[in-house]
């Protein structure tokens, strides 16, 4: 009997999966941030990227990078905001809701301070596409393993930018939760030689049809790739179809495509004939 009201771990049985809804996963999306870590879908990981693990009694926690005290505009000193939100070690900066709109990421873009960091979170910023390319076009970046760019209001076009550029050739996690890139922003990380590496991508709430799905399924670029997020898209039963029987996705474990236009009827089936042979856990609607 197929659960579809509640977080269960997915586990193969009898060659196929048991996948449901998880009542609790993207009503976090929001505010938290996801990595292939995290067990429940829209948590939070412990030990990784842009976390809570900044926060038991660090600067971090006390400074609103959960919805504690968030302040209602950008913060009056940008760079000093900047430095506080920056791990020791200089290689994680989480800010999260910070509002530091296109003037910020500028200056984050010429803070040497910045130059050996790894894991960026930047949802909720207002940055757009303006801010998109000066991320993308800045050598700072250059050694970004982590970012996440939730909420900030992106087109195709700023996808365009990410898969281009020069500097995001070591993303292994990308989070493009709650923008707009649609199915050509898809399309150009599909074909971008900066997702080989990735092993984690959240595309969330992107107004992604069955074009952006299949694009995703053909491509080798996404062999890498463990974790795939299509929450709440318009991808239809041919898309899960495509990604299910895709020969490129051979390294994908857990496949997310809750609140998509699915016939469930006719996902029952194609949930017992997908020939991922990674996969372990499948989230429908």
């Amino acid at each position: 009997m197929l659960m579809h009201k509640k977080v269960v771990q997915g586990v193969l049985v009898l060659g196929w999966l048991v996948w449901s809804l998880p009542a609790m996963g993207h009503s976090s999306h929001e505010d938290q941030q996801t990595s292939p870590g995290a067990e429940k879908h829209g948590g939070e990981d412990k030990k990784g990227h842009m976390s809570g693990k900044h926060g038991k009694g660090g600067k971090h926690g006390k400074h609103g990078g959960h919805g504690y005290g968030r302040r209602m505009g950008p913060p009056t000193d940008i760079p000093a905001h900047i430095k506080e939100r920056l791990d020791p070690d200089g290689t994680k900066v989480n800010l999260n809701r910070s509002q530091i709109g296109v003037k910020g990421i500028k200056i984050l873009a010429e803070m040497p301070e910045l130059k050996n960091v790894k894991s960026l979170a930047l949802q909720g910023n207002k940055l757009g596409d303006e801010g998109v390319q000066i991320l993308a076009e800045s050598p700072t970046f250059k050694h970004t393993e982590k970012l996440s760019l939730w909420g900030n209001e992106i087109s195709a076009q700023g996808a365009r930018m990410l898969a281009e550029s020069p500097n995001m050739k070591n993303l292994k996690e990308l989070k493009l939760t709650r923008n707009r890139i649609g199915d050509e922003g898809v399309e150009a990380l599909a074909a971008s030689e900066n997702s080989t590496a990735l092993t984690f991508m959240d595309l969330s709430a992107n107004e992604i049809s069955d074009r952006g799905a299949l694009a995703i399924a053909n491509s080798p670029r996404f062999a890498n790739l463990k974790t795939l997020d299509l929450y709440n898209n318009r991808i239809s039963t041919e898309g899960m179809k495509a990604l299910l029987q895709s020969k490129n996705l051979q390294s994908l474990e857990m496949l997310i495509l809750v609140r998509n236009e699915i016939d469930m009827e006719k996902a029952d089936e194609l949930a017992k004939n997908q020939s991922l042979p990674s996969l372990r856990r499948l989230e429908l609607e």
